[in-house]
C-alpha cells in the first residue's frame, strides 16, 4: 500500500522527534502498524532499534538468540515449543513475529551482468501456460522458448506436452526461424537436457547430444540454483505471459491439433512483429530487429537436412488388428496380428511400419479411448471372419453416435435382441446420417423408449416437419452378399398373349393356361 508523502513525513517525525512506538503512530495516523514498520525500515530504522516497552518474551531472548546462532533455519514453531517448555505463556503469533526480527538475515548475493557476443549464445527453456481439453483427454499446454542472448530475438512455439520429441521440434523450428545456430545453447537442468548431475560431472541426454552433433552447437547447462545465468530466457517467458498471453481468449475445449496450429501461427506473427520493435538491451539505440540483422551473419549455417524429430515406438499387435499409440488404437491389416511393428508419428500423422514397409497410415487423434480405423482394414477382417460383423457394427455405432451405447445398454437390460437392434440402427444410420440419428436417439431415450422403433418415430416426424421424402439408400458395396443373390427371370411370353387377345373368351382361355402353368411348376412353365 502506497501512502502520501505527507503521512510518511509524519511517521518519521513522530518516530524520531517524539519517540512514539509503532502502535501509537499507527493509531493516531489511522494506518496499519505494518505500514508504519515498512516506512521506518525503508528509512533506516531496523525493528530491533526501535523503542519498545518491556515484553514477556524478554527473558527468553538469550535462548532464542543462542539457538538461532547455532541453527539459523530452525522453525519458529519449534522455538515456541522450546520456550513453552521453559514456562513461556505468551501468544504464538507475537512470538513468531519477534523470532522473525531476531533471525539472522542472509547476506544478499551480488550478480555480475553477463555479456555475450553476437552469434555466441542462445538460451532455452519451457514455460507452462494452461491445461487444455481435447475430447476427454487433458493436456498441459507448454511453450518452448528460445532467445538469442545478444539481439534478444525470441522464438515461441506451443506444444501439448514437454516430451523429448516436442523439445526437438522446438529447436528445429527456432533454427529455421533464425536461419542459423549459435555456438552455445544454454539450458536449465531439465531432464530433456541433463539426465544426471553430480557437481561438475554431467550426464547429458543422449538425444540432445545427437541433436548438438547434427547442428554443431555446444549444449551447456547452468549451475544448480543459478537461474540468473539464463535470465534472458526467463525474462522472455515473463514477457510472453505479460504481452502475448495476457487477455488472450481460448475457445475451450479444443477440437484437435488445428487449434494448436492456429495458436502457433499467432505466436509466430507476434514474434515477427511486436517483439522485434523492442529496444535491444545490449545497445538501446537499436531495436531487436536491427540487432538481429547484425547478429544473424554471425550464426552458424544450418545443415542440409533437419534432425529427425518423429516419435518412434515399437508396439505389439494383439489378437485384434489394432496397435496402441498414446491413448488410442489404430487399425492395421488383420494379417499383422501377433506381430511387432514400429509406430512413427508426426504431429498430424501416425504411420505403422513393418520393417521398411508402410502398412497403415492414419490421421493422429488427440482424444483418448478412440479406435481410428481404415475401412479397408475392417472390410478385410469382415471378409476373413464373418463373426466380426456384430462387433464391428457396435464399434461403428459407438464412434459415429456415442449416445447409441446408452440405448444399447438400456435395451439389453430390458431383454431386447441386441443383434437386431444394432443392424436396424446401422440401416437408419446409412439413411439419415450420424447427426440426425444422434438427435433422434436423444429424444427417444428422453421419452423412455430404448428401442429402434422410438428412434424411427422421431426420424419420421422430423422428416415430415421438413417436408422431405423418405431416404432410400442404395449401397451394395456395404452388403457384398447381395451381389451374390441369384434371381430367376420370369417368363414374360404370357403377357404377349394377353396383349393379343381381342375377346373375353380368349382372355379366359389364357387365364386357364396361366393357372395350369402355375400348378404344373417348372414343367408347365416350359410348355
Amino acid at each position: 500500500m502506497t501512502i502520501p508523502k505527507e503521512k510518511e513525513a509524519d511517521i518519521l517525525r513522530f518516530a524520531h522527534a517524539e519517540k512514539w512506538p509503532v502502535g501509537t503512530i499507527a493509531k493516531q495516523l489511522g494506518v496499519h502498524h505494518t505500514t508504519v514498520s515498512r516506512v521506518l525500515e525503508h528509512n533506516g530504522i531496523p525493528r530491533a532499534e526501535r523503542i519498545t516497552g518491556p515484553s514477556i518474551i524478554d527473558p527468553y531472548l538469550p535462548l532464542i538468540n543462542e539457538t538461532l546462532k547455532q541453527f539459523p533455519s530452525l522453525p519458529a514453531s519449534r522455538l515456541y515449543g522450546m520456550a513453552c517448555e521453559r514456562g513461556f505463556e505468551g501468544c504464538e503469533s507475537h512470538f513468531r513475529s519477534r523470532v522473525a526480527e531476531l533471525r539472522p538475515k542472509p547476506t544478499p548475493e551480488a550478480y555480475l551482468r553477463l555479456k555475450t557476443l553476437p552469434g555466441e549464445q542462445s538460451q532455452v527453456d519451457w514455460g507452462f501456460f494452461n491445461k487444455i481439453q481435447i475430447g476427454t483427454a487433458e493436456y498441459r499446454l507448454t511453450a518452448f522458448v528460445m532467445v538469442l542472448s545478444w539481439s534478444r530475438r525470441i522464438y515461441l512455439e506451443f506444444f501439448l506436452n514437454g516430451q523429448m520429441s516436442n523439445f526437438l521440434r522446438g529447436h528445429i523450428g527456432a533454427f529455421r526461424a533464425f536461419d542459423g545456430v549459435t555456438k552455445v545453447l544454454l539450458y536449465d537442468n531439465l531432464k530433456s537436457a541433463v539426465l544426471d548431475r553430480r557437481g561438475d560431472a554431467i550426464r547429458f541426454n543422449p538425444t540432445l547430444l545427437e541433436l548438438a552433433s547434427h547442428y554443431h552447437f555446444e549444449p551447456r547447462p547452468v549451475a544448480v540454483y543459478r537461474g540468473n545465468e539464463k535470465g534472458r530466457v526467463e525474462r522472455a517467458i515473463r514477457y510472453v505471459r505479460d504481452n502475448f498471453w495476457a487477455g488472450r481468449e481460448l475457445t475451450l475445449p479444443w477440437t484437435g491439433i488445428e487449434d494448436l496450429q492456429k495458436l502457433n501461427e499467432q505466436a509466430r506473427i507476434w514474434c515477427d512483429t511486436t517483439t522485434m520493435k523492442r529496444p535491444c538491451p545490449e545497445d538501446r539505440s537499436l531495436s531487436v530487429a536491427d540487432a538481429f540483422v547484425q547478429e544473424q551473419p554471425q550464426l552458424m549455417s544450418l545443415p542440409d537436412t533437419d534432425y529427425p524429430s518423429d516419435e518412434q515406438i515399437e508396439v505389439k499387435v494383439s489378437k485384434t488388428p489394432y496397435v496402441r499409440f498414446e491413448r488410442n488404437d489404430y487399425s492395421v491389416p488383420y494379417t499383422q496380428t501377433r506381430k511387432s511393428l514400429l509406430v512413427v508419428a508426426t504431429p498430424t500423422e501416425v504411420r505403422i511400419m513393418d520393417g521398411g514397409e508402410l502398412i497403415a497410415s492414419h490421421t493422429r487423434c488427440y482424444d483418448k479411448g478412440k479406435q481410428i480405423e481404415d475401412p479397408a482394414h475392417i472390410e478385410g477382417l469382415k471378409q476373413h471372419k464373418r463373426a466380426a460383423r456384430e462387433h464391428s457394427g457396435k464399434d461403428r455405432l459407438s464412434h459415429a453416435i456415442p449416445i447409441s451405447m446408452t440405448l444399447l445398454k438400456q435395451a439389453a437390460e430390458k431383454g431386447y435382441s441386441l443383434g437386431s437392434i444394432v443392424s436396424t440402427l446401422l440401416r437408419m444410420l446409412d439413411q439419415y446420417g450420424a447427426s440426425e440419428m444422434g438427435v433422434a436417439i436423444e429424444e427417444s431415450l428422453a421419452a423412455g423408449v430404448a428401442h429402434p422403433n422410438g428412434v424411427r418415430t422421431v426420424l419420421q416426424r422430423r422428416r415430415e416437419e421438413r417436408d422431405q421424402p423418405t431416404p432410400v439408400p442404395v449401397n451394395l458395396e456395404k452388403h457384398p452378399q447381395a451381389k451374390a443373390v441369384s434371381v430367376k427371370a420370369h417368363d414374360l411370353s404370357i403377357y404377349d398373349q394377353l396383349s393379343k387377345s381381342d375377346s373375353a373368351g380368349a382372355t379366359e382361355e389364357i387365364e386357364v393356361e396361366n393357372n395350369d402353368t402355375t400348378e404344373g411348376g417348372a414343367e408347365g412353365a416350359g410348355q
